[in-house]
């Protein structure tokens, strides 16, 4: 049994979490499996967008404190591991934003710690109602100082430290209105509603797709005189891509686009 499973359908890569008796935890195979299967997408120009959800009855409870543990039983307290587990798991976040395909989480159950981190890191992320969020790390002595890094590129700042510091759990429903999340859904219609989102994203030009993603998060690390200029070249490449040309000829002249891509 595969610990991250994948089927595509449609130009969508569906990718499951499969620990689920250990919450699908990022223990050491998890984060190697999805770090291989994410570049492998990466690559992949039949795939034009990405699923990202959980076996079982949660999403992702984050690090694998079992594997943590027995970290500390090497000759340094663990201190090597530690810090190549941590690089490990921050190489794999980036490579969710790295690669050209907008991934979409589709949480259910609880996403806490790094798994929280994982959502936040994700472009887009539906839940179900009545999931539960929380980097709660705090409450065991271990400050979730790495999701914090992508939990506070999500929510506003008061809102963040108040989960990192007190450990507690939000809601779906307020996950959303703090932007962590785009919407909260019904369980019964959670997948629906992920795939629904992940095939209009699909009809949309890839190389626009892959252009906008790389440059969204280009951007967001500028000043606004710098992020203008940038996003201007990046409009300019857009503009001279042939496809480009023709979804605005077709646009003008009201039929549907001859793309190639």
């Amino acid at each position: 049994m595969a610990i991250l499973e994948r089927h595509d359908k449609e130009a969508v890569a569906h990718l499951r979490l499969n620990a689920p008796e250990r919450l699908n935890a990022l223990s050491d195979e998890m984060l190697a499996a999805l770090q291989e299967t994410l570049e492998r997408i990466g690559e992949d120009k039949t795939v034009r967008a990405v699923v990202l959800s959980g076996a079982g009855k949660a999403f992702c409870a984050g690090h694998d404190l079992k594997q943590m543990t027995a970290g500390r039983q090497n000759e340094d307290g663990g201190k090597a591991y530690f810090k190549d587990l941590f690089d490990r798991c921050a190489r794999m976040m980036m490579t969710v934003q790295a690669i050209p395909q907008p991934v979409i989480a589709q949480v259910h159950g609880i996403a806490t710690a790094a798994g929280c981190q994982l959502v936040a890191t994700c472009d887009l992320a539906i839940a179900a109602e009545e999931t539960r969020f929380g980097v709660n790390g705090v409450n065991i002595g271990l400050f979730c100082s790495t999701p914090m890094v992508a939990l506070t590129r999500n929510i506003p700042r008061k809102q963040a430290f108040e989960m990192l510091t007190t450990g507690q759990f939000i809601d779906a429903p307020r996950a959303a209105e703090l932007g962590l999340i785009n919407r909260a859904v019904p369980a019964d219609t959670l997948a629906d509603e992920t795939s629904a989102l992940a095939q209009t994203l699909t009809q949309k030009l890839g190389v626009a797709v892959k252009i906008g993603k790389r440059a969204f998060y280009e951007q967001l690390q500028m000043p606004l005189d710098q992020a203008y200029a940038h996003t201007g070249n990046v409009m300019v490449e857009n503009m001279l891509h042939r496809d480009t040309e023709e979804g605005i000829a077709a646009f003008i002249e009201k039929r549907p686009p001859d793309w190639n891509q």
